[in-house]
């Protein structure tokens, strides 16, 4: 049996905040939060309007 102390069991990746370019995951992790608000403002869209989001910017 191993004893292990419980804070070096966890690791915790801590990102940089300088922005770098590429497939980084600061980059993903901010591609993630701002396709969580365009899906968010397509369903409120929706939802206010009674239109898709292409019929409301008038694509169709």
């Amino acid at each position: 049996m191993q004893i292990v102390d419980r804070d070096e069991s966890l690791s915790y990746r801590h990102y940089s905040k300088q922005w770098k370019w590429g497939f980084t995951p600061s980059a993903e992790i901010w591609n993630g939060r701002l396709a969580m608000v365009g899906i968010v403002a397509a369903i409120l869209v929706n939802l206010l309007t009674g239109q898709g989001s292409l019929h409301f910017l008038g694509l169709l």
